[in-house]
């Protein structure tokens, strides 16, 4: 299974699956033959999405100093996804040449790390919330117990934006059930004063602090995907803010138009705690009055919870589980042995 990956120039295919390991000297012909590349223009042919394919003609100029950068950057590439990944992570780029490709490539860094921290924890259900709400706000209270409830009910790591508020209350709540977390940090939070590359008590294999928020959002949405009929994920939008609305629509987006890289449907959750998210339902009922939203559309896309038992009952019908906990313990021990 593959994905593509557009980013401003640069576009990255990858595939996870293993692939045999490459000689030192393989690695330096494979970099030195892309670098014979840059200082000429080609046609070259690239993955746009499934169906599509498009051309595009390679830049002539490229400064030694900027091409040497490059380089440098595609080795870095190439021995991350070698040396840090157990399943293997195959990347193959292709560079529009310009002056931006150095901040690029730290982006496709950070995704590739994305994907080495997702292939070790394993996918699972993704929380997006309030960076702002802490332990006395009765929301942190509910996505606590929310946290914890659905990482017991689908046995899967629960993933977060590894930030306080109830980002904290989902993955405290995960740990308290004996569950794996993990999370793609920022270093400043809306509401904080100081920033921070570290989490207060995650270890730090199961974070990654992203310098980009689309390389976050990015890892976000690849913890979501389900390769597999046997994966148990869901992306929960928890209250929240700007942030948190960002990433609401943004993965609503992917999957309104079938381009979330899922191959099989992913639930979204949102959790409407008192109310809070009904001024934004209302307002996208007026947008189906209006006709830019087509009459049932967002509702078919996502499921509107008024509590954390709704949210259960959801999740355990639409994963066909057992309704008692013994019964779904006694499910575990069978898939185990087989």
């Amino acid at each position: 299974m593959g994905f593509s990956i557009v980013v401003s120039h640069v576009l990255m295919r990858i595939d996870t699956g293993k692939f045999p390991s490459l000689t030192g000297k393989e690695k330096f012909s494979l970099i030195s033959d892309m670098s014979s590349k840059f200082n000429k223009p080609s046609k070259t042919r690239i993955s746009q999405c499934k169906s599509e394919m498009v051309d595009f003609d390679e830049r002539r100029s490229l400064d030694e100093n900027l091409r040497n950068k490059v380089i440098s950057s595609v080795s870095l590439w190439w021995s991350l996804s070698l040396r840090t990944s157990n399943h293997g992570i195959l990347l193959l780029a292709t560079l529009s040449l310009s002056e931006d490709v150095p901040f690029l490539a730290a982006i496709e860094v950070h995704m590739v790390l994305q994907l080495q921290c997702v292939s070790r924890l394993g996918r699972g259900v993704v929380y997006l919330g309030s960076s702002r709400m802490g332990p006395g706000h009765s929301h942190y209270l509910q996505a606590l117990e929310l946290g914890r409830e659905v990482a017991n009910l689908l046995d899967c790591t629960s993933w977060t934006g590894a930030g306080p508020g109830l980002m904290d209350a989902a993955t405290k709540g995960a740990l308290e059930a004996g569950k794996p977390v993990g999370g793609f940090k920022i270093a400043k939070e809306a509401g904080e004063w100081t920033a921070s590359n570290f989490h207060s008590y995650l270890p730090s294999e199961t974070y990654l602090t992203c310098r980009f928020f689309s390389a976050r959002k990015h890892g976000l949405v690849d913890a979501a995907v389900r390769s597999t009929s046997s994966d148990r994920t869901a992306v929960v939008a928890l209250p929240g803010g700007i942030g948190t609305l960002d990433e609401m629509f943004e993965i609503l987006t992917l999957i309104q138009l079938q381009r979330i890289g899922s191959e099989f449907p992913v639930p979204f959750l949102v959790m409407n705690y008192d109310s809070y998210y009904q001024k934004l339902l209302d307002f996208l009922g007026d947008c189906e009055d209006w006709g830019t939203v087509s009459k049932g559309e967002v509702g078919s896309l996502w499921k509107i919870c008024e509590n954390n038992s709704e949210a259960l009952a959801y999740l355990t019908d639409f994963y066909a589980l057992p309704s008692s906990g013994e019964e779904r313990h006694e499910v575990r021990l069978q898939a185990k042995t087989e």
